[in-house]
């Protein structure tokens, strides 16, 4: 008897094939710099760090500069007409101008409009951190999708391969009248069960492949090479270091103390609109009937003073609308510095809380485990029901699933604490 339930279990003791191997296969660190260069807010953040640059260039050169436009033009004339150059009628009229222009006094637009370049440009540079690490976040999520689905679909198919196990020896005890029939149908169930949840386990996994190929510009597939299985134990860095690295170096809350200050030079600067503008103009004109004009030449050197009466209240409606933009901003910061010591907690204890379930889902894994076996072996003797081995079959199950669930919930939640302060905790998680 024995030997023929060995030999049920040998031939019962089948496993899916394994993942496919003719997949590409890639790193974390290679799905990183694959999908932040790929990622449209990332692309977008980093032209806007480029706009900003021009941005500041151009505030510093109105304070040094003047701005310089040249311009030419020659005129054919029928019948001919009288040249300024050569004093006499000519058929051809060649003029060339130099213009020098610089603001002497524009109500400090110029002073607000530096001060707004600069805010602009840390604003960007912090948007371009705050977008790396948003899009490294939601790789890294698809990365570990693949790497769980990988591993939640070990599980399954070792529950398939438990139900095939245990069908084959109930039958075997049915045949020998040591259970009922009763005990067979519920392992059939059971494994019709388990192979439901592996079909929809490998769908998901496809999925997950996808997705990841995806978002690193592949069309295709793409596996994801397993990570060192050791969790980090603890946190670099303590929780009030962190709310206050948060605070002053986090992309988030400086992007939202750049954006205030920005708005905040706009308001001035249209406030200087109110003010009267002084511009000297220096223009230099020469005309003859061929390039470059010699012929004659005039300078012309003019101070102008500009102050706007009345343009139908287009400078009040600029006004409080740069008013209204820098009271939202002011808002936003204040929002955003009032949370973020809820942000980095809520991270934080999300690191700490899902590190501690990995633990105890290992512990689990060790006991479900234990308990299975023993409910295994009782009932080939028949001193427990079909209905305790059931159960304890399920337990392992779950507890296998949850301990690869949190495994990867640990690591994504420390993926979301970088995300708010804009750093590596730790170095990139190593490879098998």
């Amino acid at each position: 008897m024995l030997a023929l339930l060995a030999l049920l279990q040998l031939q019962a003791a089948t496993v899916a094939p394994s993942p496919d191997d003719s997949l590409p296969r890639v790193t974390l660190g290679e799905a990183l710099r694959r999908a932040t260069g790929l990622d449209p807010n990332y692309v977008a953040a980093v032209g806007q760090v480029d706009n900003a640059q021009w941005a500041r260039r151009s505030a510093f050169a109105v304070f040094l500069l003047p701005a310089v436009a040249v311009e030419t033009d020659a005129t054919k004339n029928i019948p001919q007409f009288f040249n300024f150059g050569t004093l006499k009628p000519e058929s051809y009229a060649v003029s060339a101008q130099l213009t020098l222009r610089y603001d002497l006094f524009t109500g400090g637009q110029k002073v607000a409009e530096l001060t707004r370049s600069a805010a602009a440009l840390d604003g960007a540079r912090a948007g371009e951190l705050q977008a790396r690490f948003g899009s490294a976040l939601r790789t890294e999520a698809a990365y570990y999708d693949v790497l769980a689905g990988s591993e939640l679909l070990r599980v399954a198919r070792e529950r398939v391969q438990r139900a095939e196990q245990q069908l084959a020896v109930a039958r075997a005890r049915v045949t020998t009248g040591a259970a009922v029939q009763t005990d067979s149908l519920q392992l059939r169930l059971e494994l019709s069960r388990a192979r439901v949840g592996l079909v929809q386990q490998e769908a998901a996994v496809r999925v997950a492949r996808l997705t990841l190929g995806s978002r690193i510009g592949a069309t295709t597939p793409v596996d994801a090479v397993p990570l060192d299985s050791v969790l980090p134990s603890a946190l670099p860095v303590t929780l009030e270091a962190a709310v206050d690295e948060a605070a002053n170096q986090g992309p988030a809350y400086r992007l939202a103390r750049a954006n205030e200050r920005a708005a905040a030079a706009i308001f001035r600067s249209r406030l200087g609109t109110l003010l009267p503008r002084l511009s000297l103009t220096g223009v230099g004109i020469a005309y003859d009937n061929r390039f470059y004009p010699t012929s004659a030449k005039f300078t012309q050197l003019t101070l102008t003073a500009t102050l706007p009466i009345w343009d139908n209240f287009l400078r009040q409606n600029s006004i409080s609308q740069a008013r209204v933009s820098r009271d939202v901003s002011r808002a936003v910061r204040d929002s955003a510095e009032r949370s973020v010591r809820r942000d980095v907690l809520a991270a934080y204890d999300g690191f700490t809380t899902a590190r501690a379930t990995a633990d105890l889902a290992g512990e689990q894994v060790r006991v479900a485990g234990e308990n299975y076996r023993v409910q295994q072996a009782r009932y080939r003797t028949g001193a427990t029901t079909i209905l305790d081995l059931l159960k304890a079959q399920s337990d392992l199950d779950d507890a296998e699933a949850a301990l690869v669930q949190a495994r990867y919930a640990t690591r994504l939640a420390l993926a979301g604490l970088e995300n708010i302060l804009g750093r590596r905790l730790f170095p990139e998680p190593q490879q098998k």
